[in-house]
């Protein structure tokens, strides 16, 4: 077989994966547990909403339509030999699919007949059917999706944040895209993202269960072919540090003022290593995670409540630290964060609380490997940012409070931004 294959462990987690690249480019992540009772598999490229500028090796830049990616993604289910939905509930597996800003992925999980449904998967991605009749129909399908979610204020409350957040990158821009820009798209439209983004040299297959490697390894090579192919160009995104201002809001049906708040962080917008991921989250567990300071104060003073949540958003070109919830009073809480993050820029780090930090997400980095759909989730996180399985659990060995420090001096505080769902007003 034509793979290049190298075999990891890691004693920590107590675990170990065959990182494979097949002849054709396609990257393969596989964890064999013998006897687990699921198995999941996803296979996906690298691949999303923001790739809306792109070009072959030297050739000249081509926009498409924004949300194109995701039409994609609807329509590759549907074959010139049939529905995949329809052939998996033959076989009993449940599959799905879903985009995001950086990646396509297509997914199954099943008890049984593990190699039937990974050559489904393996076949219906790989062979497009398009035609203009079916691109008009999933118009109509698409276009009542997006007017859907804009009726959903945890929806809301985020694109409302990137768009002030950002003046230029189209992270901004709705992973669906808009009713105007899919009524563009055409079947040599989709033909040509496909045949750019769906080449196996940027694509991953991602497995976790109970599985023999060399059964998978041969029905790669039965369905994946080497092609030539020329590199990817994307849009570098000319994005200004800045953001476009520092708040919105809106009305919606919501009982009490959603909030999301967001600092821009150019450091961190391109090249990041695991490293510098973790040490991101480590700051952002210190600074508002369950187990700080301002996370107690501001439930005891009632300004938020247990669906108070911390993410580090980030992806080609973009990067923020978002902070989420539910607030009577959504500025009162972004204050409070801000206050605090200056404070540990300053060098205010309780050193005891650091290590509780870095033990709590630890541990929560070596319990992904306790399920199969986690797995498979960090062998994707893996394929697109062009870490290793392990990396993030060796990085957190190197973090010390000093780099939590510096990592929060590089944050420029005027690129803080507010976005809030408040509930209707009675008049």
């Amino acid at each position: 077989m034509s793979f290049k294959s190298e075999h990891l462990v890691s004693a920590a987690a107590g675990e170990q994966c065959t990182v494979a690249v097949h002849d054709s480019g396609l990257k393969i992540f596989l964890c064999p547990r013998k006897g687990y009772s699921t198995s999941y598999a996803i296979f996906g490229t690298h691949y999303g909403s923001i790739d809306t500028e792109f070009a072959l090796g030297d050739g000249e830049l081509q926009r498409v339509p924004e949300g194109i990616a995701h039409f994609l993604e609807h329509k590759l289910f549907e074959g010139e030999d049939g529905d995949a939905f329809e052939k998996y509930a033959v076989t009993g597996a449940s599959a799905n699919a879903y985009t995001s800003f950086d990646r396509t992925c297509y997914l199954f999980s099943c008890s049984d007949r593990f190699y039937e449904n990974l050559d489904i998967l393996l076949d219906f991605v790989s062979s497009p059917y398009f035609t203009p009749e079916t691109v008009n129909k999933e118009q109509g399908i698409i276009g009542q999706e997006i007017k859907m979610y804009e009726d959903v204020p945890d929806w809301r409350v985020l694109f409302n944040l990137f768009r002030i957040m950002y003046h230029e990158h189209p992270v901004k821009i709705e992973i669906a895209g808009t009713v105007e820009s899919i009524a563009k798209i055409t079947d040599k439209t989709l033909y040509d993202c496909y045949n750019t983004f769906y080449d196996p040299s940027n694509m991953f297959l991602c497995i976790c269960g109970d599985f023999d490697e060399e059964k998978v390894l041969a029905a790669v090579e039965k369905r994946i072919k080497p092609r030539p192919h020329e590199a990817i160009r994307r849009s570098e995104f000319s994005e200004p540090d800045s953001i476009v201002k520092d708040y919105t809001e809106q009305e919606m049906a919501v009982s009490i003022p959603l909030f999301v708040a967001g600092i821009k962080d150019n450091v961190m917008k391109t090249g990041k290593t695991a490293v510098q991921t973790v040490a991101t989250e480590l700051l952002m567990e210190l600074v508002a995670g369950k187990i700080s300071p301002l996370y107690a104060r501001l439930l005891e003073k009632g300004l938020i409540n247990n669906n108070f949540s911390t993410e580090y958003f980030y992806g080609h070109g973009y990067s923020a630290l978002l902070f989420e919830g539910e607030s009577k009073d959504p500025k009162a809480v972004a204050d409070e964060i801000k206050a605090e993050l200056l404070s540990v820029a300053s060098g205010n780090i309780d050193k005891e609380l650091f290590s509780d930090a870095k033990r709590k997400l630890y541990g929560r980095e070596i319990r992904r490997f306790g399920d199969a759909e986690e797995t498979v989730g960090v062998f994707v996180d893996c394929a697109v940012e062009g870490h290793m399985p392990y990396d993030r659990l060796s990085a957190f060995n190197k973090l010390t409070a000093e780099d939590i420090v510096k990592r929060a001096a590089e944050l420029d505080l005027s690129c803080f931004a507010l976005s809030v769902i408040r509930p209707k007003s009675l008049s």
